[in-house]
């Protein structure tokens, strides 16, 4: 199989400055054609000769030691709209930017056709709305997009909340169409660039950033949608991502899920290292935006529309369907 490149790393940065983080690097060897975990950094302060050697300087040796070209990490890479806008504002329902007025007008259209069905025949609309927001147990959760008609009332309403330029990007407008049902059904929550992303770490990113070798190229993944695409692919089950959470279950599911992979995409990973991966909720994120990059590597990820601005986000949604 031809790689566009053959090492690649995760770095899950979510949270604090004193968090610890794990840095993991996917080598591919060509003699065996098998990519393996070839190395997983612990990345934290450490004191040496009453010396403190910060955490994020041991990160960037590490980076020069393998002479890593691919990093895929979890928070966003660009900016929204308005933060890169010179124009006199009109207001976000007059926005003329592009992406932004290509997202506005979808919206509205997808919310005219939902009315235009509502008003047609209430009454059936109601039933199979009522139907449609009822918990099935034996439901296949990609047996329908978000934006596929019935509309769930939790959908409805991200979309009557409106798309916000210095908030959203229009890579979130997307996700939502394809993913807002699933993420809220399996994690409770949705997709939104800047939800949970904080200022302190898109400050300590800049500044690792510039440490980094000038060919070094990022890339942004997203844990739960990786997990959404194995679910997707078979490859895992519904309730390896429900028991993810739990306080007694949470490190089988981490073991299940690794092994799931390791098998599926014939990843070698020493004991140890495994061990790492499934204690540490942070170790195992970073292991999945490895795997996404490692997808990303094979071609195997999916194709963004212009209007999300791919070149900018550099947004990754792996693939893992073997026809792909």
């Amino acid at each position: 199989m031809s790689l566009s490149f053959n090492r690649v790393a995760g770095l899950s940065m979510k949270g604090g400055r004193r968090d610890n983080f794990f840095f993991c690097l996917l080598d591919h060897h060509e003699g065996s054609g098998r990519w393996f975990l070839k190395s997983i950094l612990h990345v934290k302060d450490e004191v040496r000769d009453e010396d403190v050697e910060d955490g994020d300087d041991i990160l960037n040796q590490w980076i020069d030691k393998y002479n890593l070209e691919h990093v895929i990490i979890d928070f966003p890479l660009s900016k929204p709209p308005c933060h890169n806008c010179d124009l006199k504002c009109p207001g976000v329902a007059k926005c003329p930017v592009g992406d932004v007025q290509k997202v506005r007008e979808d919206i509205a259209s997808i919310l005219e056709m939902d009315r235009k069905m509502e008003e047609s025949s209430p009454k059936e609309y109601e039933r199979k709305r009522n139907f449609e927001d009822l918990t099935h147990f034996d439901r296949d959760t990609f047996g329908k997009d978000s934006n596929d008609f019935m509309l769930s009332k939790s959908f409805k309403r991200r979309l009557k909340k409106g798309f916000i330029p210095y908030w959203n990007r229009s890579l979130d407008f997307w996700i939502w169409c394809s993913y807002h049902d699933q993420l809220l059904e399996l994690f409770n929550t949705t997709f939104d660039s800047f939800g949970n992303t904080s200022l302190m770490m898109l400050s300590r990113f800049s500044y690792m950033k510039r440490h980094f070798p000038e060919e070094c190229q990022f890339y942004e993944g997203h844990v739960n949608l990786i997990l959404l695409e194995l679910l997707k692919s078979r490859i895992i089950l519904k309730k390896n991502i429900q028991n993810l959470t739990d306080l007694d279950l949470g490190v089988e599911a981490r073991l299940d899920i690794v092994k799931k992979i390791e098998n599926k995409l014939g990843i070698f990973i020493y004991d140890n290292d495994l061990e790492v991966i499934v204690k540490n909720v942070r170790a195992f994120d970073s292991f999945l935006l490895a795997v996404c990059g490692l997808q990303k590597a094979k071609g195997q990820a999916r194709s963004m529309p212009d209007w999300t601005l791919p070149h900018l986000t550099n947004f990754i949604l792996p693939s893992f369907d073997s026809r792909a």
